[in-house]
C-alpha cells in the first residue's frame, strides 16, 4: 500500500473540506499572536 494520490480519501483533512482552510487558519493564528505579543510588550514597556 502506498502514500500517493491513488486515494484521495487518505488525504482528506479532518474538519475542512481541503488543506488550503488549515493553512489559512494556522496563518491566521500566528498573525493573531504575533499582533498580541506585540501589544502586550508595548503596553508593559
Amino acid at each position: 500500500m502506498s502514500m500517493t494520490a491513488d486515494n484521495p480519501h487518505e488525504e482528506k483533512p479532518p474538519l475542512f473540506p481541503s488543506w488550503n482552510w488549515w493553512y489559512i487558519l494556522v496563518i491566521a493564528w500566528l498573525l493573531l499572536l504575533i499582533v498580541l505579543f506585540y501589544l502586550f510588550t508595548k503596553t508593559f514597556s
